[in-house]
């Protein structure tokens, strides 16, 4: 008697969670993988347990040189620790207007 293998097509609730993981991950999701429901479960498993690209924290430029021109106006140095977080330089841009 001889078994015949076939595989099963992934579910749409596997495609959805993969392509979120690749976004996440900054990563292609390959259409090889997407064919088939064990091999998406395999790729989910590890890319799942990998950990999301860190964010650019550091201000935009756009910010930077509107900081230091306000900055100029009002006669006064932006603080160190401004250019290494955008959320301080925003509060500090806000604070000086």
């Amino acid at each position: 008697m001889e078994t015949t293998s076939f595989a099963l097509p992934a579910t749409p609730r596997q495609i959805a969670y993969a392509r979120s993981l690749a976004l996440r991950n900054q990563t292609l999701l390959p259409w090889e993988v997407q064919q088939d429901r064990r091999t998406i479960s395999a790729w989910i498993e590890a890319q799942a347990g990998r950990k999301a690209v860190p964010r650019d924290n550091r201000p935009s430029s756009k910010q930077v040189a509107f900081a230091e021109r306000l900055a100029r106006i009002k006669q006064r140095a932006v603080p160190h620790e401004c250019f290494r977080d955008k959320g301080l330089m925003s509060k500090w841009i806000d604070g000086n207007k």
